[in-house]
């Protein structure tokens, strides 16, 4: 192997190593995966849902408990769709699956005028029928393929476009109470995954309904966060892990902080007024040690 194939499967491996990495450090700080879980991994055919199914059958391989993985794809009848595409891919890998076919295509392209955003609505739909399969398969976790950046989308969508501080959890409770559902790749970067699925050559499906859509207020947020990735390296990260530091008392939710019940305790504060000061910026090596590393 000449010098260039050297760099380029020692660069691979690295990528590989951080994915797993990343994708443990998920699933160990938020107890995604428990033994004897049967975890539904929902496959659409894009290159997200196929690294998620990929990193977790190698991390499967891995733990030190056992559960197991069942994949699920939702056929809504989009035109042209190769439905052959990812049963053979499984079989291939030996992992059991089910696909759930429903002309979900057909409602949104008729309840949402031309030109309108399909998200929401097909969104819903999708949920609706994954959480009735996952009851039927006996799925105890539902593992959707959302990864950093979608996670910081919606932080800047809600904040942008609907005034709330609020993103996409990495585990939550279904609204019926009945499921859970889980995001390992809460912690990775939408260029790896990207890289990760040119190395491992998955048969990407494209999407004709949300993908297609060029002018959806998300495709602008990630056109921003890719600008600040060029132009002020670390933004994207610091505020990525400004999510998991928050601090009610200095916002104004006053569900999440009594600030009607304060008063002066004649004790000092350590997280008082000194938090209005500016902190200076830290090092790497100085930097505290619930961030995320990234590299």
């Amino acid at each position: 192997m000449n010098a260039p194939l050297r760099k380029l499967a020692f660069e691979n491996h690295k990528l590989e190593k951080r994915l797993l990495r990343l994708t443990g450090q998920a699933i160990a700080q938020f107890n995604m995966i428990e033994a004897g879980d049967r975890v539904m991994v929902c496959l659409s055919g894009g290159k997200d849902s196929y690294s998620l199914l990929d990193v977790l059958l190698l991390l499967r391989e891995r733990a030190p408990i056992d559960f197991d993985i069942v994949a699920v794809n939702l056929d809504q009848k989009q035109p042209g769709f190769p439905e052959d595409v990812l049963p053979e891919y499984l079989r291939t890998r030996g992992v059991p699956f089910h696909i759930e076919a429903q002309d979900t295509y057909s409602i949104v392209k008729r309840v949402i005028p031309e030109g309108k955003t399909m998200c929401s609505l097909c969104s819903r739909l999708r949920r609706g029928v994954l959480y009735r399969v996952a009851g039927e398969l006996g799925a105890t976790k539902i593992a959707l393929g959302h990864h950093r950046d979608d996670i910081l989308g919606t932080f800047f969508l809600n904040l942008f476009y609907g005034g709330t501080l609020k993103a996409m959890p990495p585990k939550l409770m279904s609204d019926d109470g009945k499921h859970i559902v889980i995001r390992p790749l809460a912690y990775v970067e939408e260029a790896d995954l990207a890289r990760y699925a040119e190395v491992k050559a998955f048969p990407i499906i494209p999407c004709n309904l949300c993908g297609s859509q060029v002018n959806l207020k998300r495709q602008e947020i990630k056109r921003m966060l890719v600008e600040w990735q060029k132009r002020h390296p670390g933004r994207v990260e610091n505020t990525f892990n400004a999510l998991a530091r928050v601090t009610p008392s200095h916002l104004m939710d006053a569900d999440l902080f009594e600030f009607a019940a304060l008063r002066a305790s004649g004790r000092p504060d350590v997280g008082g007024d000194i938090a209005f000061d500016e902190s200076p910026c830290e090092s790497e090596e100085g930097a505290a040690a619930d961030v995320i590393r990234f590299a």
